[in-house]
């Protein structure tokens, strides 16, 4: 990756707020560090000439952080929220500012549409291992700030998430935290399966995920996912649900080719950030990730898939050029996700996901 281009790009971006238009999320940092990671950094900068111009100023804050947690999920305060982890990560090294904030996070991964995680994942990426530019830093400061103040729990979860500051404190496994055996509970693939559908498919993601609460099957399906019992399978089985979301993607994406992204984009990027870690905390990221990708599912996809159009096909790296063409952030950040998980599968059904997307989208 050609770290002067993206740094650059950070540079143009980070006078830009989180998010433009009322609260669409700016996608530019996610799209150019895809952009520059695949080998594209020809295209970065006139990709921003294009996007720039949508994106409103950085927000201005009104007051610092003091109590944080009567400030999550505030986005009047997403200026005090940009303002105090750029602070944290001048003054701390930035795995311990991660650290101390992952956890805290966590239980919100709905902020934000997942854009927040996803952000986030997108930075640590851009940092680990290349090193810790001060526009990388500045990057991974804005998007966990994004996070906190669109903080925002997926409805009904709370038996999963609620233990996970209390499971990264104290290294137990999250099953253990809970109270629930590790043997219960089907695989990923079961428990996508699995998941129910709300039946008003209207409005905004707030209102479909709104209406979770009175899906009867929603939280059983939501807690049948099998408890990962070690870091390494709270990994596999992380990998496993980026795999099984972006098949399903083939079956479903026809009827929310945008939103339907994020079921496979939010947990990758929960997967890209696990490295940086501690592995007492890979397991609670493993069900965070899921809740993430079960509520995108539920609110968006059809009860019964079909069998997409036939989509040409390429190898890795023609996805990826094909997807830098079409241009559009969702569909460059779908096959950067798509192309992490044939790299992990060797699945190719997985390389027809991004170029079905921009048939779609």
């Amino acid at each position: 990756m050609s770290d002067g281009i993206l740094d650059e790009a950070y540079e143009r971006l980070h006078r830009t707020g989180p998010e433009y238009q009322g609260w669409l999320s700016n996608h530019g940092p996610m799209a150019v560090e895809a952009l520059a990671r695949h080998g594209h950094q020809q295209r970065v900068h006139r990709w921003l000439d294009d996007y720039l111009g949508r994106l409103d100023e950085l927000p201005r804050g009104l007051r610092p952080i003091d109590d944080w947690r009567a400030a999550l999920g505030d986005a009047t305060r997403a200026g005090d929220w940009l303002a105090y982890f750029d602070r944290q990560l001048r003054e701390r090294p930035w795995r311990e500012v991660l650290g101390t904030w992952w956890p805290r996070l966590l239980p919100g991964i709905a902020a934000g549409a997942t854009h927040g995680v996803i952000r986030v994942g997108h930075a640590v990426r851009a940092l680990d291992p290349a090193g810790a530019s001060p526009q990388r830093l500045a990057e991974l400061g804005q998007a966990l700030g994004y996070w906190a103040a669109r903080w925002q729990p997926v409805p009904g979860a709370d038996r999963l998430l609620d233990p996970v500051r209390a499971a990264g404190a104290s290294g137990q496994s999250l099953a253990a935290e809970a109270g629930q055996p590790d043997t219960d509970g089907v695989d990923v693939a079961t428990a996508l399966a699995g998941l129910p559908r709300i039946d008003d498919q209207s409005g905004g993601i707030l209102a479909r995920l709104g209406r979770l609460p009175g899906v009867p099957r929603w939280e059983p399906a939501l807690t049948a996912l099998r408890p990962a019992r070690t870091p390494a399978e709270a990994e596999r089985r992380l990998a496993t649900l980026v795999h099984r979301a972006g098949l399903d993607y083939l079956r479903f994406g026809h009827a929310a080719p945008v939103m339907l992204v994020h079921a496979v984009t939010a947990p990758t990027a929960v997967l890209r950030t696990l490295p940086a870690l501690d592995r007492a905390l890979w397991a609670p990221s493993l069900a965070a990730a899921w809740a993430a990708t079960a509520a995108v599912t539920s609110v968006y996809a059809p009860t019964d898939g079909i069998t997409p159009p036939t989509v040409p096909a390429a190898t890795p790296a023609e996805v990826f050029a094909r997807a830098a063409r079409h241009g559009d952030a969702h569909v460059v950040k779908l096959a950067d996700a798509v192309l992490d998980a044939h790299t992990a599968t060797g699945d190719d059904r997985l390389l027809t996901a991004a170029g079905y997307a921009g048939q779609l989208i």
